[in-house]
């Protein structure tokens, strides 16, 4: 690592890593994205460089786009819901760019992007979260300057109002996160029925790799069934507790399951009621929490 590439690189990495997880909705696949955008730096002729941050941020999207191309045909096989990899609070990307708000990491904002295509995810993160100019955009997608204003502008009518409906403070999430965790766990029947909005929807994503509902599950009363069901089925020794407080900006926790694998659970709320809860079982999308349960 050389000092003058560094000194560009190293205070932009946290944006480099944030832009490149809302385009893939995977922590991992951003961190090696902005790794090689370092390389690639390395390699480049930084003196004729006049805006080092656009460079940076031009080469993430570019990589990000390519990774989606590859990433798309392993979509269309993807057995049940997608779900982006869930993010603990302490390692979210930093929040630098000027409009990056940590609810742009909500897991509801991050399925709207993905219901984006590629050219307006691209974008709309570039340009309205990241602030780059449309003539940057124009040059990295070979499109006209009013093309990518268009891509834009129709990204913001499609995503429309994808923001989390509640915002929490770290106290906050954990006490609801914990109050759902011994209602649903429980069988507390009457305390998780309090919890539940009445059109509470439930995701959840094992990816082929463990049992999960292949649909939503729609409606507090196949909600409360549900986890009154698999509580009955459960051991009686508690599922040890990896996480409890906000994952991607949401109330959640982490379990580890009978099977020694992780579990991860988010909770968004509506005027004080939990109106989607989103379930991580696939194995590729824990493995921040698997490497914490066996940390000595």
């Amino acid at each position: 690592m050389t000092r003058p590439a560094a000194a560009h690189y190293l205070p932009l990495r946290g944006e480099l890593i944030g832009l490149a997880y809302r385009m893939t909705g995977s922590l991992a696949t951003a961190e090696d994205i902005a790794q090689e955008v370092f390389l690639r730096w390395l390699g480049a002729d930084r003196a004729s460089v006049v805006v080092p941050r656009a460079w940076l941020l031009t080469a993430a999207a570019r990589l990000s786009l390519d990774h989606l191309k590859s990433a798309r045909a392993r979509r269309e096989t993807y057995v049940g819901p997608w779900l982006p990899e869930p993010v603990p609070e302490s390692e979210a990307p930093p929040q630098e760019a000027a409009h990056a708000r940590a609810q742009d990491l909500s897991v509801a904002f991050l399925l709207a992007l993905q219901r984006l295509g590629p050219a307006e995810r691209a974008v709309f993160i570039l340009h309205d979260l990241f602030e780059t100019p449309f003539a940057e955009l124009a040059a990295l997608l070979g499109r006209r300057e009013e093309a990518c204003r268009k891509l834009a502008s129709r990204a913001r009518a499609r995503l429309g109002e994808a923001t989390p409906r509640q915002a929490v403070s770290e106290a906050e999430a954990r006490r609801i996160a914990g109050a759902f965790l011994a209602a649903s766990r429980g069988g507390a029947e009457a305390a998780l029925r309090d919890l539940l909005a009445a059109d509470v929807v439930l995701h959840s994503d094992g990816g082929g790799r463990r049992q999960a509902a292949l649909n939503p599950i729609l409606g507090a009363a196949k909600v409360l069934r549900l986890f009154l069901r698999l509580g009955a089925k459960r051991p009686p020794e508690p599922a040890p507790v990896l996480h409890l407080g906000r994952i991607n900006g949401l109330p959640g926790f982490v379990t580890l399951e009978p099977d020694g694998i992780p579990q991860a659970t988010l909770l968004e709320l509506r005027e004080g009621r939990v109106a989607a809860i989103y379930i991580m079982r696939n194995p590729d999308k824990l493995s921040r929490f698997r490497a914490a349960a066996h940390r000595p």
